[in-house]
Formats: C-alpha cells, sequence, structure tokens
C-alpha cells in the first residue's frame, strides 16, 4: 500500500508507478521497467496510431459511450444529421448529487433483519413473532415447502443474495410450530453439518444455516444432508441456505426461492408502524414509485419503510423520502469496497470498477479489462509478488450478483456495422457514477493501478475501449477535476500519441456533458497557448462541445487560424488547419446549424484565414451523407431543400458559401469533386435530383459561374469510367442561360 511519502502534494493521491522509498534496489528496477514500457509504447509503429477524421471519431464516442451520456434527440452537443436527433452527443439529465454523492445514509436497526448470518444461536421468540407480522410470500408456494420440509426435514433454499432466503428460512420453521429454532454458523463446512445438529429426545428444534459455502473441492453433497437428517430424528427440521452458484453433487432437496415484490413488502413493513390510510398515502408518493422501480434489495426496502414511518409522522422531510434510495446505493458501494478479501475479493473489486466504465459493454470485454486492473492493483497491494489472475473458474452469474447487475444480449456498434454480443450492466445505472467516485475519492491508494489502467486503455486498438476510458475519466473529472486534470487529461493531452490526445478530447467533451466546470475555460486556455497538441486537443473538442455556444467556439476557431496564417499563409501545418476546418465541418452538422451557417456567411469577408476556414469547413460537410451511406442523401443538400420553401437563412446561405467555395483559387478542386459526387447520389436518387435541381440555379449568378458548371456537368464521367450519368444532362437543362 502507499505510505504518506508517496503521496501527491497537489491531489493527495500517490504518484502513479511509484515503488516503496524504503527500497532502492526495487525502485531503480521499477523505473527500467517503466521506461522499457514507455519506450516500447512510444516505438509502436505509426500505422497502429493514424489520425482519425474527426467525424469519424464523433461518430465512435456516440456509438460507445455509456447509456448515462447517451444519443437523444435533446441534443446539448453536435449531431450528425442537421436538425436531426442522429447521432447527437447528448447526455441524460445528471443530479449533480449522483456524482458528488449525497454521503446521507440513513441507517435502521430492523428487528430480525441482519446483514450477517454468521452468528450462532438461539433465535428469539419475539425476533420470530415481529418478522411474523411483515413476512409476505406466496402462499402456496410456502404450502408447498412446509410439506416438503415436514416429509424430508431437509430443505436448501436456493437464490440470490438478499432476497429473503433467511427470513422465508425462520418463517418456514416459525411456522411449523417448532418450540426453538437455532442459527447455525455460516462457517460450518458441508462435512461438519451433521455434527452441528441434534434431536435432545423428544423436543423438536429447527436449525437454520445461511449462506453455506462451497467450492468445487468441497461440495454439498446428498450424504452429508442424509447424515444430518439422521441425526435430527423425528423431531428436527433444518433448512439451509445457499446462492445459485452453490457446488451441490446429487442433492434431492433443493427449492428455488423467488422473493416477493418490493412493494408488497413496503406495504407489509408499513402496516406493522402506521394505519391502512396512511400506508395507502405512502405508496402513491412519487419519491416512493420511483424507489420502487429502482430494484432495491428486501434489506433496503425495510430501512425504506422505518424511513417513510418517521416521514408520516412528522420526524422526516420530503428530501430525505427523495435521498433514500441514492444513500442505499452509496452504502452498497462503500460496502464492496470497505470489506476485507475474505467477503469480496480484490478480482472481483477490480471487476466492479470495470463494470462501472464498460456498463452496457459487451461481458467479455469487461472481464478482460478487469483482469487487467486487478493485476495492476495488485502490484500496487504487493510488489514483491508476481501478479496472477486465474484463467478459468469464474462464474458469471456469481459475479453479476454481487455487482447487482444483469446480463443481456444487444447489437454493439462496430466499424462494419452491428454484430450481436452478450453484455452486462447495472440493474441501477446510478452505480457506474457512485462506484467511480468512491474509488477514486475514497480510496486513494488505488488512483496509481486506476491511472496506468486508464493509460493502457486509451491506448487501445479498439474504439469502445478508448471511449470508455474517456467516459470514465469525464467521472472523475466531474468529482474531482484538478487531479483528473494534472493526472490524466493533460498528460494525455501533450502526448505525441493521436489516440492519448483524442481520449483527451473525449474525456473533456463528455466531462462538460455531465456538468464538470469550466471545460470551456479550459479549452479557451489550451487554444490561444503555444502548445500545438493541446491547441489541437481544444480544436477537436470545439468541435463537439461548440453547438451549445457556437458564436464563442466559431470565434475560438477564427482566432486559432488567424495565427496559424501569421507566420507563412503559404507554408501552413497541415494538420491543424484540417482540424479547424473539421471543427467547423462538426458544426455545420449539428443542432446549432442555422446559427454557425449565419456566423460564417457574416465573417467570411474578414480576411483570408477566416476565408479559408469557411469555405473548408463547409465543402468537408457537404460530402457527409446520411447514415455515412455511399449514395445517402448529401446532409447539407437535405437541410437546403427543407429550407428552400420558406425561403429561409440557409436557403441563401447554402447558395452563398458554394459559390464562394467554386470561385476560390484554394477551394475549386475539392468543391467541383463534392459536387461530382452529389451528381452522382441524384443519378441513383429522385429526391436528390429534384433538390439538386433547385440549388444549382442559385449558384449561377455570372458568366464564370455558369461556365464553371456547365463544363463539369457536359464533361464529367460516370462511375468506374462510365459515360456520363443522364441525370448531368437534365441538371445541366435547369441552368439558367448567360
Amino acid at each position: 500500500m502507499s505510505t504518506p511519502e508517496q503521496q501527491s502534494p497537489a491531489g493527495g493521491a500517490p504518484a502513479p508507478d511509484q515503488p516503496p522509498a524504503d527500497d532502492p534496489k526495487g525502485k531503480d528496477a521499477k523505473d527500467s521497467q517503466d521506461a522499457a514500457r514507455r519506450e516500447a509504447a512510444d516505438e509502436e509503429p505509426e500505422e497502429r496510431d493514424q489520425p482519425q477524421n474527426a467525424w469519424s471519431a464523433r461518430r465512435d464516442l456516440v456509438d460507445h459511450s455509456p447509456r448515462s451520456m447517451s444519443v437523444g434527440a435533446q441534443a446539448r452537443f453536435g449531431g450528425g444529421t442537421v436538425h436531426g436527433d442522429q447521432n447527437n452527443v447528448t447526455g441524460n439529465q445528471v443530479d449533480g448529487d449522483v456524482i458528488m454523492g449525497t454521503k446521507t445514509v440513513y441507517q435502521f436497526s430492523i428487528p430480525g433483519f441482519s446483514t450477517s448470518a454468521s452468528a450462532s444461536g438461539e433465535v428469539p421468540a419475539a425476533t420470530l413473532e415481529r418478522l411474523a407480522e411483515h413476512f409476505v410470500a406466496d402462499e402456496e408456494v410456502v404450502a408447498g415447502l412446509l410439506e416438503r420440509l415436514r416429509r424430508d426435514h431437509v430443505l436448501i433454499l436456493s437464490g440470490a443474495r438478499f432476497t429473503g432466503r433467511r427470513t422465508a428460512a425462520l418463517m418456514l420453521l416459525h411456522r411449523l410450530g417448532l418450540p426453538s429454532v437455532r442459527t447455525l454458523d455460516r462457517d460450518t463446512g458441508p462435512s461438519a453439518l451433521a455434527d452441528q445438529v441434534a434431536a435432545e429426545d423428544d423436543r423438536s428444534r429447527g436449525y437454520v444455516l445461511c449462506d453455506l459455502a462451497t467450492r468445487r473441492d468441497r461440495p454439498l453433497r446428498e450424504s452429508h444432508l442424509l447424515a444430518a437428517r439422521d441425526r435430527l430424528g423425528e423431531h428436527g427440521h433444518l433448512i439451509v441456505t445457499v446462492d445459485d452458484t452453490a457446488v451441490l453433487e446429487d442433492v434431492p432437496f433443493t427449492a428455488a426461492w423467488r422473493p416477493p415484490a418490493p412493494r408488497e413488502v413496503l406495504a407489509a413493513h408499513l402496516r406493522t408502524l402506521t394505519d391502512a390510510e396512511t400506508v395507502a398515502k405512502l405508496l402513491e408518493l412519487p419519491d416512493v414509485t420511483a424507489f420502487l422501480k429502482r430494484s432495491h434489495q428486501l434489506r433496503e426496502v425495510a430501512r425504506f419503510a422505518q424511513l417513510l414511518a418517521r416521514h408520516a409522522a412528522g420526524e422526516l422531510g420530503a428530501d430525505a423520502v427523495a435521498q433514500y434510495s441514492l444513500g442505499s446505493l452509496e452504502s452498497q458501494v462503500q460496502e464492496w469496497f470497505e470489506e476485507d478479501e475474505a467477503s469480496v475479493h480484490l478480482r472481483d473489486k477490480a471487476f466492479l470498477v470495470a463494470l462501472a466504465a464498460f456498463d452496457g459493454g459487451p461481458y467479455a470485454l469487461t472481464a478482460e479489462v478487469s483482469d487487467l486492473l486487478y493485476r495492476l492493483l495488485q502490484e500496487t497491494w504487493n510488489r514483491s509478488q508476481v501478479p496472477e489472475v486465474p484463467v478459468f473458474g469464474t462464474h458469471i452469474g456469481k459475479r453479476l450478483q454481487l455487482a447487482r447487475a444483469e446480463k443481456y444480449e444487444e447489437d454493439e456498434h462496430t466499424e462494419w456495422g452491428p454484430v450481436p454480443q452478450q453484455k452486462a450492466r447495472f440493474v441501477d445505472e446510478r452505480v457506474s457514477y457512485v462506484l467511480l467516485r468512491e474509488v477514486w475519492t475514497g480510496h486513494p491508494s488505488a488512483r496509481p493501478a486506476l491511472i496506468g489502467w486508464l493509460r493502457r486503455l486509451a491506448d487501445d486498438g479498439r474504439p469502445l475501449v478508448r471511449t470508455r476510458a474517456a467516459s470514465t475519466v469525464a467521472v472523475l473529472a466531474r468529482t474531482d477535476l484538478p487531479s483528473a486534470m494534472a493526472l490524466i487529461i493533460e498528460p494525455w493531452g501533450t502526448s505525441k500519441r493521436f489516440r492519448q490526445r483524442l481520449v483527451a478530447v473525449n474525456a473533456l467533451t463528455l466531462a462538460h456533458l455531465i456538468g464538470t466546470p469550466h471545460v470551456p475555460r479550459i479549452l479557451d486556455g489550451w487554444c490561444e497557448g503555444d502548445d500545438p497538441r493541446l491547441r489541437w486537443v481544444a480544436v477537436r473538442a470545439y468541435g463537439l462541445i461548440g453547438p451549445e455556444r457556437p458564436e464563442q467556439a466559431l470565434a475560438a476557431l477564427r482566432g486559432a487560424v488567424r495565427r496559424l496564417y501569421e507566420d507563412d499563409p503559404d507554408d501552413l501545418d497541415g494538420e491543424m488547419a484540417r482540424e479547424l476546418a473539421e471543427a467547423v465541418e462538426l458544426l455545420l452538422l449539428s443542432p446549432a446549424s442555422d446559427r454557425v451557417l449565419a456566423e460564417l456567411r457574416e465573417h467570411l469577408d474578414d480576411d483570408r484565414a477566416v476565408h479559408d476556414l469557411a469555405l473548408g469547413g463547409f465543402v468537408n460537410a457537404c460530402r457527409r451523407t446520411e447514415d455515412g451511406e455511399r449514395y445517402g442523401t448529401p446532409l447539407v443538400l437535405g437541410w437546403y431543400a427543407r429550407s428552400a420553401p420558406e425561403d429561409g437563412a440557409p436557403a441563401h446561405g447554402i447558395p452563398q458559401l458554394w459559390r464562394a467555395a467554386l470561385a476560390d483559387p484554394r477551394a475549386t478542386r475539392h468543391a467541383l469533386d463534392v459536387l461530382r459526387e452529389w451528381v452522382l447520389i441524384a443519378d441513383r436518387a429522385t429526391a436528390a435530383e429534384w433538390s439538386l435541381a433547385a440549388l444549382l440555379p442559385r449558384l449561377v449568378t455570372t458568366p464564370a459561374e455558369y461556365e464553371r458548371l456547365s463544363h463539369l456537368l457536359r464533361t464529367m464521367p460516370g462511375e468506374d469510367g462510365d459515360p456520363p450519368p443522364s441525370v448531368a444532362a437534365r441538371l445541366h437543362a435547369v441552368l439558367p442561360s448567360r
């Protein structure tokens, strides 16, 4: 574990990749290993780290962002169709309390509702009576279980944790009318079960063993239960609860336990605390309805009943009711990471963190990256040991049960199209935020491993992995912006690796999306600064968050392009010039397209730098088609077609920029190529032909403009050297005479 000497003076976090201070040899060896890894990463072949254009990068960001930062019609950030709802980077309304945490956890002592089943001893009769008051179950199922218990004397009750198995076992024995019920120590092994039970002469007694621990080399066998039944005699009864993944061999006495509906449990508890009229009113409260939709555990439902009773009595306000759901979730997350290794293994904790980062992603991928994090956590835990990861033996159901998660089938976006995948997600979508915040701020000793893990993810060749690295850092930035910037985002932003800089772009974009303050100020500073890599990051990010503030974003881009032209306008930094044009392209194809178009028109003739920026971005935007299809309707052409009947601003602005691009010597070749593509699309789509026929006459205001378009339509070849498309002649006919 980290020592005080390892802490960072700024953020309180251990410095990543730092060995113990009292081991100089280990420090030298570790430094050498780290240097070798960094050198190997830097020497990775360039073909594996090629820049990705801004349009494709945004598509990956939209396709692979977690559900809490999802695609939607109410977009705050750039979209893939003008005035549409496709490919919009947007987010659900994320309450600040979800990120920063309420830290208001209500704990109540509920008689008979213990969270631990390890104690051994007699269950007081008063406890059984209180449990009976609010026990809820399907009575037909209970009757069947009682019949089996009377006949067999032994019953194995299987089900998930925290579904009321212990209460059900106690109630079954209580309904048998046994005068004594005793719980057995949960550490009792299968082979020792018979030694723990015995009937005393003619006295009836019931036994409950909760959460019997089994392993592949220590299963529960039929012989163990038969031996226990012999010891019980005619008057004793035993119920053993196990989870769904317990290892059982030829056990005939099993029954599956299905928990009652949370609403029924809540109502039953409330009826013991207040009158029927108040119970009905409480169950109709919006916050109660929202709580019941969250799939909370029954122990949390029981505690919620006590809180509601206090609220009805005027002891607690409505805020306490509204915050309880989140508070109980925070309590569960803290429980996961504060329990010792015997309760929640380090590998399971690594899986929880990975699932928080890859919530809703493919399960196999989540398990893969969780093992990587587990190795890094092991190194932090004990650097003297070689990290080991078991290859087999991991039970998917058990992992997901611990995480309160579920498995499902869904298509995953890939560059080749949708692919079916087996995915995993938390039942409660808020878990990811709460868990990542807890690990980052509540367990700073885990930061070195977490930072190293995120760096590895940022270098991964899969867009999904890199996007989830960015979304994870976005949550960390929302929680602790200074540390996230200093330890992760800024090192990525200044990296010579394109992938890392792109992950920095996405992290800042998503951080702004979920309400992290000061992101625009950070981008403004980087865009105006001297570091070309940080300026690159800022320009890319402007294209994504700019639709929220298009005038400010375009002003920053104009300032950046003017600085680029100051030295030598004929010998530009080509990469930065392309990035600036692609940022304008994204803004033009965003929900703020009308405002962006107005800004481009207003400043088109300010100076050469701004002129080139506007035309470069506009012509780039003209190349994009619906859904990226080769012959899909061009987005800008569709935009024009929708605005033309109303003679709106786009009906004038789009032709103006087309005329400027076709007349500019630096842009005309690219513009003619794009217009040629539009003609080929119009040859296959009647709607595109009509739209283009409406636009072309507005591109001719001078003889030179006529000659340019006439020459294109008369001489352009078809695809693959074919004769000119027939649509070219029809479009030529709509051009106004010279």
